[in-house]
């Protein structure tokens, strides 16, 4: 088991560092606020989250 925890943690943070990377601090805070929103189970801070990062990944469409 401590495997798993540890090629899950590497990769939660490889993740964040591709969305740091690509979208910048606004990309990490969403993704921050969908994390808490999720753990916390609360959709409206979750939901900020999603909005976040779809305005994030649509904007050069727009």
């Amino acid at each position: 088991m401590p495997v798993l925890a540890l090629v899950s943690a590497v990769f939660a943070v490889g993740f964040e560092q591709i969305v740091q990377w690509k979208y910048g601090a606004a990309g990490i805070v969403g993704l921050l606020l969908l994390t808490i929103g999720v753990k916390a189970k609360s959709p409206a801070v979750s939901s900020a989250g999603a909005v976040v990062l779809a305005l994030l990944v649509a904007g050069p469409a727009l």
